[in-house]
């Protein structure tokens, strides 16, 4: 919403730290800043240790999940906060595939968290990691240090191609601003105001500040599973509660050998992946009419 983003963006530049004074602050004052954001695990808080399980025998690496990541979050194009990357197995003529879904890994002992000296990257709802946009000064320090690669930032301003006046073919398509406009379409395309509503400012993303996957807070907080969850033809994904010993998910974790990436890192990760892609798990018919 064009006037939502101009409030929002004001808001967003009046609680923003500059860098340089960032900068001027010295090294003492950021490291100081960085030991107030360090996650101890004795400090823990007693509730909810929000966790995901993927069951690779399930998934079928179809994408759904990072496309309707994508419209809940209003991710734009270039930025994934979830994605499935493919790997190719075997040799020539017997090739397959494999797919392993992937998304932010909510570290227990999360490095971003750590290393944010503004506290824009802190743990919320359920140890949650979550981003401030009124907090975030651009500085990427959390892309440096997170070993995931799950941490996107805007280099320009958001969605510029539906700003667009420029059309596919010019005196027969609409351009994407007019197209806009004609659907009166004063939002930018995939705006969820339910992000907006729940934590101002992070239902648009602006130009300069990081986001990522936030397990879809939004929906979380209200007893909702995350939108990725939800959408997912296979059921592959299993949200749950790690100190609930009668959650889906923990039993899940007992019953098979559960895996996660980068593990000897330390960071704790609370993605699981469970057994593989099996296709003779599912019994194999054309249906009938």
């Amino acid at each position: 919403m064009e006037s939502l983003e101009h409030k929002n963006k004001t808001q967003l530049s009046e609680k923003k730290i500059s860098r340089r004074n960032l900068l001027k602050a010295g090294g003492a004052g950021v490291a100081v800043l960085a030991g107030a954001t360090t996650v101890s695990a004795k400090n823990k808080s007693k509730g909810k240790r929000l966790a995901m399980v993927i069951d690779l025998q399930h998934c079928t690496g179809c994408g759904g999940c990072a496309i309707s990541c994508k419209s809940e979050n209003n991710v734009q194009r270039g930025n994934r906060w979830a994605k499935v990357e493919t790997t190719t197995v075997g040799k020539f003529p017997n090739v397959g595939f494999k797919s392993l879904p992937t998304l932010c890994n909510h570290c227990e002992n999360a490095p971003c968290v750590k290393g944010c000296p503004t506290k824009a990257m802190h743990k919320g709802y359920g140890d949650i990691t979550m981003h401030s946009p009124e907090k975030c000064i651009g500085c990427r320090t959390c892309i440096a240090m997170c070993p995931y690669g799950v941490i996107s930032i805007h280099i320009q301003e958001t969605h510029p191609h539906w700003r667009s006046d420029d059309a596919l073919i010019k005196g027969c398509t609409s351009s994407p601003k007019e197209m806009t406009e004609k659907v009166k379409g004063n939002v930018i395309p995939n705006y969820n105001p339910a992000r907006e509503e729940f934590r101002e400012g992070s239902g648009l993303h602006y130009k300069g500040i990081v986001e990522k996957c936030t397990l879809c807070d939004h929906r979380v907080t209200k007893g909702l599973l995350p939108h990725c969850v939800i959408s997912c033809p296979c059921n592959a994904r299993i949200m749950g509660d790690l100190n609930d010993p009668d959650s889906h998910i923990s039993k899940l974790l007992v019953k098979y050998s559960p895996r996660r990436l980068k593990e000897h890192l330390g960071t704790e990760p609370k993605v699981f992946y469970v057994r593989e892609f099996n296709p003779s798990a599912t019994k194999s018919t054309k249906g009938t009419v």
